[in-house]
């Protein structure tokens, strides 16, 4: 039987596995062949090198489809192996690299659009995924801003319900996120990194810079509407599952959370990583969003409590609030709904303004 840490993150984030494209089979396959938490990734990692060695298969066969598809496949794999796995950080930081490939390769494949964007910040550097519409010249875009131990090789198939509805897609690894978290620890002030990605994307011709979007899963869900605050250049802001004031719920955090929170914020034991947790905090922040603003979650949310969420919508002058009375944490066992409603939306609040002759 698997461990209680194997037991915890399946309870807590299988749907959302299988919802951001982790094969059914293979999660099954994974977690039948882990006893431990020790050796969730080494055994993730196993699965993501079968994805892969199929993928190269498929390349050299010339079947650019299906290596993409597989390509995908195995970062995602690997992405979640070393998600909030904090055993061996060096193999993590591997794991890190290693899926950031398989998604450039993937893509390569799947999209050719895509490109690959490196964002001055301060010491170091942040990194983005830019998707675009066929077919648009200048279509607005939609920053998508991820959580804790979360990343942009996650976000394959929510950057597709924008894409599908003419938005452009940005998934940014913001500070102690993805390979930007192996330089940068995490931070309250989420906005010195949407403000430098906007700076970067501003001398493009080939986006709508007067309709931008922003939208955060989990704690990116608190990231998005503190960075809205902060930059003016953002129409609409949507928070997935956010808190209010993260270090609210540390005790009632998974451990393997804590832990994580602890080792990418650099704090030096979990009392810091309790001080920290507490800096993010959206008190007297969210009543300086002037712009339209959905926050979204799930009634059973065992990881961020829904009223910290709606604590959010009702702080923000025009803010709206959707709470799924059966979805969990990110609403991601109900992705049907959620995500066509977060992307309606979206599109929605970005539309081309109507002209009147």
């Amino acid at each position: 039987m698997p461990d209680s840490a194997i037991e915890t993150a399946l309870a807590h984030w299988g749907p959302r596995l299988i919802q951001n494209g982790v094969d059914y089979n293979d999660l099954m396959a994974t977690v039948a062949r882990t006893d431990s938490w020790d050796d969730w990734l080494p055994q993730w990692n196993r699965t993501a090198d079968e994805q892969a060695e199929f993928a190269r298969e498929a390349d050299a066969t010339g079947h650019t489809l299906t290596a993409g598809q597989a390509w995908r496949r195995a970062s995602v794999n690997r992405h979640f192996g070393k998600f909030v796995w904090m055993v061996d950080l060096d193999l993590a930081a591997e794991a890190t690299h290693r899926s950031v490939q398989e998604t450039i390769t993937a893509l390569a494949r799947l999209d050719p659009s895509a490109e690959r964007l490196e964002v001055p910040l301060g010491e170091g550097r942040a990194f983005a995924n830019l998707r675009r519409p066929p077919g648009a010249e200048r279509p607005p875009y939609v920053v998508v801003i991820p959580g804790l131990d979360s990343t942009k090789e996650e976000f394959f198939y929510f950057e597709q319900s924008f894409l599908d509805r003419g938005l452009a897609t940005v998934s940014l690894d913001g500070p102690g996120q993805g390979e930007t978290g192996l330089v940068l620890p995490i931070r309250p002030d989420y906005e010195v990194a949407l403000t430098p990605l906007l700076d970067l994307l501003a001398a493009r011709t080939d986006l709508d810079h007067d309709r931008i979007g922003v939208a955060g899963v989990s704690l990116g869900g608190y990231y998005a509407p503190r960075a809205v605050a902060h930059e003016p250049r953002v129409a609409a802001v949507a928070g997935i599952s956010g808190p209010f004031r993260f270090g609210d719920m540390w005790d009632d955090l998974p451990p393997m959370t804590r832990q994580t929170f602890t080792v990418k914020s650099g704090a030096r034991d979990e009392e810091e990583g309790r001080r920290i947790a507490l800096t993010l905090d959206l008190t007297g922040v969210c009543r300086q969003i002037s712009v339209p603003a959905l926050y979204i979650t799930g009634k059973l949310d065992r990881l961020i409590p829904w009223q910290q969420t709606q604590r959010q919508a009702d702080e923000t002058p025009k803010g709206t609030f959707v709470n799924f009375p059966t979805g969990n944490h990110g609403v991601s066992n109900l992705p049907s709904k959620a995500r066509p409603m977060i992307a309606d939306w979206m599109a929605d609040q970005l539309a081309a303004p109507t002209t009147t002759a």
